[in-house]
């Protein structure tokens, strides 16, 4: 599982400079259309939004299996391991919930209803930029799976491994 992590980790990381780099163009191209040329563009306004969306759900998910999300741990750090462990389970069991139901399943449910609607700048349906939904949360789910099983192994800390914490 762990080789998968890194497979997947990497392809997602390749996968949001990418996004980040199309958004960079598409802005510059807007911007010169409107202040250069006079003539902005009729469609980069819309696709600088929706890959910002998909960028933003996509780098939300790598961070989450990067262990980088927001965590108040302070409190937490001085309970005794056992009640930490239980509460890393907690948490995971929730944002694993959270992601099945809210993201999976409620990203589908959208994707599926705008799947006929048109986008007036591009020649793309609503649908296929809701996907970002449901991929994200099934990013976020295999994210949960893997941190609950190291968690619960004891392979991981049960509170998150990130910056040291301010003077």
């Amino acid at each position: 599982m762990t080789h998968v992590k890194q497979g997947l980790d990497t392809a997602l990381k390749w996968f949001c400079v990418a996004l980040f780099a199309v958004l960079v163009l598409v802005v510059v191209w807007q911007v010169f259309t409107r202040q250069v040329l006079s003539a902005p563009s009729t469609w980069s306004e819309e696709l600088a939004k929706y890959i910002f969306i998909w960028l933003g759900l996509f780098g939300a998910a790598l961070v989450f299996g990067e262990r980088g999300h927001i965590a108040i741990d302070a409190v937490v750090q001085k309970l005794p391991q056992r009640w930490q462990r239980w509460n890393a389970v907690l948490g995971q069991v929730v944002i694993g919930a959270f992601a099945a139901l809210v993201l999976v399943y409620g990203g589908w449910q959208v994707s599926e209803l705008a799947w006929n609607q048109n986008l007036p700048g591009l020649p793309l349906n609503v649908g296929w930029l809701y996907l970002a939904l449901p991929l994200s949360g099934a990013l976020v789910l295999f994210y949960t799976a893997y941190h609950l099983v190291a968690v619960v192994r004891g392979v991981e800390n049960a509170t998150a491994d990130g910056e040291p914490d301010a003077i």
